[in-house]
């Protein structure tokens, strides 16, 4: 059997530890960051999340192991890929998406990365003025024209497809535009939650946008419930008022005196008399003509 030296033992149980102590465990891939950026990460989550970085093996190991303490944290083994951190934290797995997510920047493209996204110029001025800059451009792929003694873009144009590696030469060429279109930052790729595990399809949304579709959610079941007379602890107030403005009305086309319609009954009558009063003015007496003037 082969030996196992003491120290990753005692890493695999720091590590179960930590998949153990919080509620919400999340997987996020960390190469590639520079230092002052991941430090920067690390202090924003300080306060609501623990950050700890391993060798994959001695994670796939803890997972395991943590398995028999917790059901359905070893699902989060597959999204263990590249330099994979650990995150544990009590924190909402969707609130913490979107913090991680906010942490990321964008930064220069090198050339040979994966774009994640069609890379695109617009048309209009750039900031160089007519030079071999204009043969650069057009050799890169870029649809660069003198016109006015300014270089421009002539149109809009997608310089990489997503999907497609970036060209050393596109690269360069993108960031003396000041495009800069490579991703920078923590990639959360999956995050446990009592027995479910929730990836990056799920978790990132638009919290603004979903909280709206909520609120109308909300008011269209309330309305609905009003509509259908469904008594509950929201319900029955709105409920009550509209079956007392529902009695009084009913209650005022049938002339059926109350105390609460005795006075509109009276208006009513009053205002009946006078409607047949001006189609007899012939028959009243004067006091009674005075009133219809």
């Amino acid at each position: 059997m082969a030996h196992v030296a003491e120290w990753k033992h005692g890493e695999v149980e720091e590590l179960v530890d930590l998949f153990t102590s919080k509620k919400v465990i999340g997987i996020a891939e960390i190469g590639g960051i520079p230092a002052p950026q991941m430090q920067h990460m690390r202090k924003n989550l300080r306060e609501t999340a623990s950050i700890r970085s391993a060798k994959n093996t001695l994670i796939y190991r803890a997972l395991d192991a943590a398995e028999k303490k917790v059901n359905g944290l070893s699902g989060l083994r597959d999204a263990v890929s590249g330099q994979t951190a650990i995150i544990a934290t009590d924190m909402n797995p969707f609130k913490l998406f979107s913090m991680i997510k906010a942490t990321r920047t964008m930064a220069p493209a090198k050339g040979g990365e994966i774009a994640a996204y069609d890379i695109a110029v617009k048309a209009g001025d750039t900031a160089f003025k007519p030079g071999p800059v204009v043969g650069e451009l057009q050799k890169a792929g870029f649809p660069a024209a003198i016109q006015g003694g300014t270089v421009v873009i002539k149109n809009d144009k997608v310089i990489v497809p997503i999907g497609e590696k970036i060209p050393v030469d596109v690269a360069q060429m993108l960031t003396r535009l000041e495009i800069y279109p490579v991703e920078k930052g923590i990639t959360l790729h999956a995050v446990y939650e009592e027995g479910s595990i929730f990836r990056p399809d799920v978790l990132d949304i638009d919290i603004d946008e979903f909280m709206v579709k909520i609120s109308q959610a909300s008011n269209n079941s309330f309305n609905l419930a009003i509509e259908s007379a469904w008594v509950n602890s929201l319900t029955i107030k709105p409920l009550l008022h509209k079956a007392y403005n529902h009695a009084i009305t009913i209650a005022l086309e049938r002339n059926i005196l109350t105390k609460e319609t005795v006075k509109q009954l009276i208006s009513k009558a009053h205002g009946n008399m006078l409607a047949i009063a001006s189609n007899a003015k012939d028959a009243i007496d004067e006091d009674l003509k005075k009133k219809l003037t």
